[in-house]
């Protein structure tokens, strides 16, 4: 099973990026998945989760109506797009498939500053 993000990079506050999480060596279609994000000195937060079919989406507070996940089901990917951005949003973002024994990526970085 491999996880890899990409997309990551320096943007500055109300910017816009797109994270990708490509998937391999797992039916990506039958398994949710999940965004999370962990900056320096905090522990990993959940940011977004989508169903397998991609209909169903959940955001945590701090990102919801900023935040949009998706997934290309015929692509094995996951994708976070992430508008009106602040600092706080500054963290590693890592992506996660929730199959019976969960794996994650490696992570990117998104750093948010002027």
């Amino acid at each position: 099973v491999q996880l890899v993000e990409s997309g990551g990079g320096l943007v500055q506050p109300g910017g816009s990026l797109r994270l990708s999480c490509a998937a391999s060596g797992f039916t990506f279609s039958s398994f949710a998945m999940n965004w999370y994000r962990q900056a320096p000195g905090k522990e990993r937060e959940l940011v977004a989760s989508i169903s397998s079919g991609g209909g169903s989406t959940n955001y945590a507070d701090s990102v919801k109506g900023r935040f949009t996940i998706s997934r290309d089901n015929a692509k094995n990917t996951v994708y976070l797009q992430m508008n009106s951005m602040q600092p706080e949003d500054t963290a590693v973002y890592y992506c996660y498939a929730r199959t019976s024994i969960g794996y994650w990526g490696q992570g990117t970085q998104v750093t948010v500053s002027s």
